[in-house]
């Protein structure tokens, strides 16, 4: 009797381990029961009751009582180690992403062991049991049909691992991050937020696309429709600019620019590239979609009839943010005195240690600015239509911090340095911008020596190198 208690006890101090060592202990915990469950068979042994065999006392009811429910703990003891063990293998050798194959399993032992126990404990007649339990398991299997094809196809995701937990993935046009594999489903959360719940059968037919398996690049691209009264040549050519403005973008695999399709009344333009991380890529996109309408509107693209009749120089100052402080009859004036230069891809611009005799506004083409990071000179950036650059030699006759050269052919227009002069000596609202303009400059070349991320704005680097 004492013995019989012993094994209950043991049982009990099992099930208190189990939840005394919580679950971040997996390695304790199944070590524990490892050490109960030989106790128990210990106890077993000692007892003369065997799993394999019936209660040994049919004239004492009180010890056949409790060997019966000894032997069945036996074996549901048993199948609940076995799938411990199994389940903590499992986790150490591919992760969390094995829970439902473990919880298959573990339902596979448990009917197992159940079975063992009612033909060897309560001797029942298995045969006739389990001839009538597959009846009726064909009976519940046809009604449960897409249940179980959801199940096992979970089990096949599981084992195939198309796909993981926190991959980003698109499932039949269901595009967001896996956030659960259970029986039934798997769980994405999409970039609105919301949570589709995509069957595992149609998961396991369908086409799917891991974005996390990309390796480290991340497509983006830009659609952009231009009246067809355009030249295309005219118009890839200033896209292929704009690509080249894209700082953001891996030089491999490399950028590409193709007319996607043509219609009466415009042409669709698509420019692909990648991108290092899918995070940026909606920072891109937005950046690639403002180049290139910089670079359309430089190469004359326009979309409107109601733009003013403005020169480009005009144009140009309208867009140049530190020339707002200006009026309008000033920047009139001052596009009047703007003289224009032409340059050829590789062209130092504006060196380092240079000082600038005027303001310099690109008018077309794309600009790399490079800086000394203490040991070696890097990039920092790509400057593109109406952006500026000399602002230290108008302000205080200061030494250029960087290095200015052209990537392509384009153009510039320059503002003489005693004409921008006169212009600073009545407008403290100018002065102030180009002040602020160089701040910022000085911020960014800090942060880049520093190797600190910068956040890719909507306007890219216009924001360091022009404050429109």
């Amino acid at each position: 009797m004492n013995t019989l208690l012993l094994g209950g006890a043991l049982i009990l101090l099992d099930l208190a381990l189990w939840q005394c060592l919580g679950p971040q202990k997996r390695t304790l915990r199944t070590v524990s029961r490892v050490w109960v469950f030989t106790l128990f068979c210990w106890v077993m042994v000692a007892a003369g009751i065997s799993p394999l065999q019936a209660p040994p006392w049919p004239d004492d009811a009180v010890l056949n009582l409790m060997a019966t429910v000894l032997g069945i703990g036996w074996w549901l003891f048993a199948a609940r180690t076995v799938t411990v063990i199994l389940g903590h293998g499992l986790t150490a050798r591919v992760g969390q992403s094995a829970r439902l194959l473990h919880d298959v399993l573990g339902a596979v032992i448990f009917l197992l062991a159940i079975v063992g126990a009612a033909a060897y404990v309560l001797q029942l007649p298995v045969k006739g049991l389990l001839a009538t339990s597959g009846a009726m398991a064909i009976i519940i299997g046809l009604a449960v049909q897409s249940t179980l094809s959801d199940v096992f196809s979970g089990i096949v995701i599981n084992t195939t691992k198309p796909y993981q937990l926190n991959d980003w993935v698109s499932i039949e046009g269901v595009e967001g991050k896996v956030l659960e594999i259970d029986w039934r489903s798997t769980h994405l959360q999409t970039e609105t937020g919301s949570v589709a719940v995509v069957p595992n059968a149609l998961a396991a037919k369908a086409k799917i696309l891991n974005h996390s398996r990309s390796g480290a690049m991340h497509g983006v691209a830009v659609t952009l429709a231009v009246p067809s009264s355009v030249a295309p040549r005219r118009v890839l050519e200033a896209l292929e600019k704009a690509l080249q403005g894209t700082q953001a973008l891996l030089p491999t695999p490399a950028s590409k620019v193709w007319i996607k399709s043509s219609q009466l009344e415009f042409n669709e333009y698509e420019l692909r590239g990648f991108v290092a991380s899918r995070s940026a890529r909606n920072s891109v996109r937005n950046l690639m979609f403002d180049l290139a309408h910089r670079h359309l509107e430089a190469a004359g693209v326009t979309w409107g009839t109601s733009v003013p009749a403005w020169s480009r120089q005009r144009q140009l100052l309208e867009e140049a943010r530190v020339m707002r402080a200006l009026s309008v009859e000033e920047r009139d004036r001052l596009a009047e005195a703007m003289t224009a230069v032409d340059f050829q891809a590789n062209q130092v611009l504006l060196a380092f240690d240079e000082i600038a005799d005027g303001l310099l506004i690109i008018a077309t083409g794309v600009v790399s600015v490079a800086i000394h990071d203490g040991e070696r000179v890097v990039e920092a950036g790509r400057m593109g239509p109406g952006e500026v650059m000399g602002e230290e030699g108008i302000l205080a006759d200061g030494r250029s911090r960087g290095q200015f050269r052209s990537l392509t052919s384009g153009r510039l227009y320059r503002i003489e340095k005693a004409l921008l002069g006169a212009q600073l000596q009545h407008s403290s609202d100018l002065l102030m911008a180009l002040d602020k303009l160089q701040h910022q400059r000085e911020s960014i070349r800090e942060a880049v020596v520093l190797k600190k991320p910068q956040a890719i704005k909507k306007t890219g680097f216009l924001r360091w190198l022009q404050n429109k």
